[in-house]
């Protein structure tokens, strides 16, 4: 059996302000400590893992990604209360798409068309 888990997982944003818009404002995330790495960005808190939010040059396109971002690379994670971040996302004008796997869960996009879905359980 292995022992690997998930520690982190890093996206690519534009501006690391108007991304912690996203993810800490919109989301709720908590910043995390975060070293000085010569460039821009924030560590975010999501349980005992964390989200690495690097301020650098993006080589993929942003344009002409999937509508539905479960046919997207994506981060999953989970909520206790999707109906919560709907009314979020509604409110701050982010569009969405519901899972079409029958799960009650939701994919949108941060600001730098990173594909989120959230997942209630």
């Amino acid at each position: 059996m292995s022992d690997l888990r998930i520690h982190h997982v890093s996206l690519l944003v534009r501006d690391t302000e108007r991304a912690l818009g996203f993810y800490r404002d919109l989301l709720g995330l908590a910043l995390d400590d975060r070293p000085d790495l010569g460039f821009p960005g924030a560590w975010l808190a999501v349980g005992p893992q964390q989200i690495h939010l690097l301020e650098l040059p993006n080589p993929d396109p942003l344009d002409g990604r999937p509508e539905h971002g479960g046919r997207d690379r994506h981060l999953a994670l989970v909520t206790g209360d999707l109906s919560a971040i709907e009314h979020r996302l509604e409110a701050a004008g982010l569009a969405f798409t519901r899972s079409r796997s029958g799960r009650r869960a939701l994919f949108c996009r941060d600001p730098d068309a990173n594909t989120v879905e959230l997942i209630e359980g």
